[in-house]
Parts: structure tokens; C-alpha cells; sequence
């Protein structure tokens, strides 16, 4: 390989929405900034209507696109990705294959194919797991993505826990799996705007609901934890529809608390939402890592979350927020109770501070270039 050799990622990229597309974007910029030539291989259609039932692209982009992005690959496409394949061989020396669900791997392996079908290219092939397999998985999902990490030269993972999956897969004696721990990509909102002090009354959950996400959980520790006066707003893609969370709140007793705001939330209307809320609560039953914690900090805000993932790595209990046991909503009731004893919102809310990203960033892409 170049002493400073070319890289290509793999991935989404805008108008492609979330953490995923920002991620890859972000990497993109912080590795031509360390002097690698540095290109993007996106997507024109990443999954099929039918696997992802949420809104898939978004008009304005929610920090600087690269410039370097194509956006040829299409899951209906299998003679695309082996061209793909043909041409980053020739052209970089890493292609980072970035994997956030199974329905890639098929595109994936094809874009392999096209790589190792060159003779005399020297392009070493590494896959970078956002998620190694899906929260809520099928049987499928693990030969896929068996098949995937098996014929690439490395691994890279956000976490040791899923490293100990992705080596599982792998299989004995392979190595090859690394762990970097995910940096800050957060979306440019311009930041929270001034705020009197005072306790709003009012908790948020932000991102895509999904059973793995907790808000049931959530829910219920409403109910039996917090103070009467104290609402709440769950704002983000829901997956499986509004109704069934709306009939629990009903059951519960708490639907005039609850705000279900069913629908992806654009950068630029983050700060009034955060501006609304006490906390930010990450009630998740299982994890792997989030950028919603740096989010609520960067916008000013304390988190109540679970030990699930790296969540707790980013939380200073009793500083800047509040953590709690997974999938058990009595121990989420007891810290949201714990959050609203008398004057510890705003301590806590004080104790907040903006993440440091750069020194996340030098070790990402370190471990990156060196898997």
C-alpha cells in the first residue's frame, strides 16, 4: 500500500438523511484533511421501500457534503456494483465498506467480487460495522453478514461487544477485528439558543422508534416515576405506526403527557426541541452507539439513559445526567424520579459540556487506516 494511500468509502451519503450518511460524510472530510485522496461511493437507492419504511432522503443537507461523491450504486443494480468493484481496485488502495444493516451485504459482496477480480491490485478491503447484526434480526442476517466479514481483510467495530460478534463470525483464528470507538458527527443546528433558568417540565426522546428503543419502557416509568406535572415528547420515525404506544399512554393514564411527533425531525428544527425539554431519555433495551447523548449536551440538555451500549460511556452520572439498568422500567422510574428531586435539574443541566471531538476523531481514523 501508498504511504499515503487513496481511500474510497462505502456508504450513504446526502441526500441520504441521519447519523449513517453523516458519518460517512464526516470521515470522508477528516481523512482528506490528514492528506489521503479520499472519495465517497454512494447510493442513488440504498434499500428497497419495502425494508426501510421511513423517510429515506431529506432536501437540505445537515452539514458540508463532500465533493468528492458519486452516487451510482442501486440495490436493483448487481452489474453496477461489480463495476464499482473493477474501479476502486484500480483506483484506491483501502475501500471501506461501511455496513448499517444485512440488505447491503448482497451489493457489498458484489463490489468485493469486482475488487479481487482485478489481478495485481494491492486494494485491501475492510468493513467498519455500525451495526455488526440488526437489533430486531432475522435468521438470515447472520449468513449474510458471515458471509461478508469472512472474504474482507479486516473489521472494524464501535465497541468490544461487538467485536466479541463480529470475531464470532469471522470464525476461529481470522483476526482481523478492531475496535474504534465511534467519534462525533452531529448535525450542524446552530446550536441551542439562550434560556432563562427554571425546569421546563418536560422530558425527550429523539430518533427512530423501534421496540429496541424502549419508549414503551419509557412509557411506563413516566407513569410511575416522574412527577404528575412532568410531560413528555417522542419525536422521530415511528416504525411500526403511533397507535400501539398511543393506547398504552391511554391505558397508562398519562396520554394527555405524552407527545407522539411521528415524522424525521430536520437539523434545523432541533434547538427549539431541545429548548422544550429538561433531559433527553435513551430508555434502550440494547445499543450499540448512539450520537444522542453528545447531542443533548452539545444543545445544553442532561440525559437520563440505560447501560446499554456505550451509552454510559458518554454519561458522567450525578454530573450531567442520570443511568439506569436495560429493560427494566422500575429502575427507569427510580432515575427519572432521582432526575426530579427538588433543584437537581438545573445541577445537573450545569454540569453539562460540549464533547471535545477532535481527539475522538485522531484515534477513529487511526484505527481506521490501520485495520
Amino acid at each position: 500500500m501508498r504511504a499515503v494511500p487513496r481511500v474510497a468509502l462505502v456508504g450513504p451519503a446526502h441526500p441520504y438523511k441521519g447519523g449513517g450518511a453523516r458519518h460517512t460524510t464526516e470521515l470522508a472530510h477528516r481523512l482528506r484533511a490528514l492528506g489521503h485522496p479520499t472519495t465517497v461511493e454512494s447510493w442513488r437507492a440504498q434499500y428497497p421501500a419495502a425494508l426501510y419504511p421511513g423517510r429515506q432522503t431529506i432536501d437540505a443537507p445537515e452539514g458540508e457534503p463532500y465533493p468528492g461523491t458519486r452516487h451510482g450504486l442501486a440495490w436493483y443494480r448487481p452489474d453496477g456494483w461489480w463495476r464499482t468493484g473493477r474501479r476502486l481496485a484500480r483506483d484506491a488502495d483501502l475501500v471501506v465498506l461501511t455496513l448499517f444493516s444485512p440488505v447491503q451485504v448482497p451489493a457489498y459482496l458484489g463490489i468485493l467480487a469486482g475488487v479481487r477480480s482485478r489481478r495485481g491490485a494491492g486494494a485491501r478491503v475492510v468493513a467498519l460495522c455500525h451495526n455488526v447484526l440488526p437489533h430486531e434480526r432475522r435468521a438470515v442476517d447472520v449468513s449474510l453478514v458471515r458471509s461478508l466479514l469472512r472474504r474482507v481483510d479486516a473489521v472494524v467495530t464501535h465497541s468490544p461487544e461487538q467485536a466479541r460478534i463480529a470475531e464470532g463470525l469471522r470464525g476461529p483464528g481470522r483476526g482481523g477485528v478492531a475496535v474504534a470507538e465511534m467519534p462525533p458527527h452531529l448535525p450542524e443546528t446552530g446550536g441551542a439558543p439562550a434560556l432563562p433558568p427554571g425546569e421546563r417540565r418536560h422530558l425527550l426522546f429523539l430518533g427512530i422508534v423501534r421496540p429496541y428503543k424502549g419508549v414503551d419502557l419509557l412509557l411506563r416509568a413516566l407513569a410511575d416515576g416522574a412527577p404528575d406535572d412532568v410531560a413528555l415528547t417522542v419525536a422521530g420515525e415511528f416504525w411500526g405506526g403511533t397507535e400501539e404506544l398511543e393506547a398504552l399512554a391511554g391505558e397508562l393514564g398519562i396520554a394527555d403527557r405524552v407527545r407522539l411527533r411521528d415524522g424525521y425531525v430536520p437539523a434545523g428544527e432541533l434547538p427549539e426541541l431541545f429548548a422544550s425539554a429538561d433531559a433527553v431519555v435513551l430508555p434502550y433495551r440494547t445499543a450499540t452507539a448512539t450520537q444522542n447523548v453528545w447531542l443533548a449536551h452539545e444543545h445544553g440538555l442532561p440525559v437520563v439513559a440505560t447501560r446499554a451500549g456505550t451509552l454510559a460511556d458518554h454519561v458522567r452520572e450525578g454530573v450531567d445526567g442520570v443511568l439506569c439498568e436495560p429493560g427494566d422500567s422500575a429502575d427507569l422510574a427510580r432515575a427519572l424520579g432521582a432526575f426530579y428531586a427538588p433543584g437537581e435539574p438545573e445541577r445537573l443541566r450545569a454540569g453539562v459540556r460540549p464533547v471535545d471531538a477532535e481527539p475522538y476523531w485522531r484515534a477513529y481514523t487511526g484505527r481506521l487506516l490501520g485495520a
